[in-house]
C-alpha cells in the first residue's frame, strides 16, 4: 500500500473552480444568453475639506439625465441605471459573446453625520465620474479665533 499525500491547496483550488462555475451559470438565463439587468454598486470615494463634503462615483455609460441625487436631512441618495444599448435585429445586429460590466438600476445611500447647506449642493459629471460637493452649514464650519494679549496696565509711581 502506498502512502499518499493530502494537498490542502489543491482541493482548495478545486473548489474554487466549481464555485466559480456555479455562479457563472446562476448568472445566465434562457440557455446561453447573459443576464444584463443584475443588481450593481458604483464605487464611491467620500473626502471632507473645511468647507464641503466631496463624493466622487463612478458612473461610465450612465447619462446624467439617468441620475436622482437626492438629500433629505443628513442622507444623500444616489439612484440611476445603466443599460445596455442592443441594436435591431439584420446585418448589424449585436451578438455578445460574454458580458461582464454589470447593468442595471442602482441606489447607494449615505448618512453625512453633519449638517450641509441644501441650497449649495452642486453635483458634475465628467469621465464617467459623478461629483457631488456637499457645502457644510456655517455652524460646523472651523473657525479661527484671534487671540488677543493685553498688558497689564502700567503703574501709576507714586510720587513721595
Amino acid at each position: 500500500m502506498s502512502l499518499i499525500r493530502w494537498d490542502p491547496f489543491a482541493d482548495m483550488a478545486q473548489l474554487r473552480e466549481q464555485v466559480n462555475r456555479l455562479f457563472e451559470q446562476s448568472l445566465t438565463h434562457a440557455g446561453n444568453e447573459p443576464m444584463t439587468t443584475r443588481a450593481w454598486a458604483p464605487a464611491v470615494d467620500i473626502h471632507e475639506t473645511d468647507a464641503a463634503i466631496v463624493l466622487e462615483m463612478e458612473v461610465p455609460g450612465v447619462t446624467p439625465e439617468e441620475i436622482d441625487i437626492q438629500l433629505v436631512g443628513d442622507t444623500l441618495t444616489v439612484k440611476g441605471a445603466r443599460t445596455l444599448a442592443r441594436e435591431e435585429e439584420g446585418s448589424a445586429a449585436k451578438h455578445y459573446v460574454r458580458i461582464e460590466r454589470a447593468y442595471g438600476a442602482f441606489q447607494r445611500s449615505f448618512t453625512l453625520g453633519i449638517p450641509v447647506e441644501q441650497g449649495g449642493v452642486r453635483a458634475s459629471y465628467q469621465h464617467g465620474v459623478l461629483e457631488i460637493t456637499l457645502p457644510k452649514a456655517e455652524s460646523v464650519k472651523p473657525k479661527q479665533v484671534k487671540v488677543e494679549v493685553q498688558t497689564e496696565p502700567e503703574r501709576e509711581l507714586d510720587a513721595k
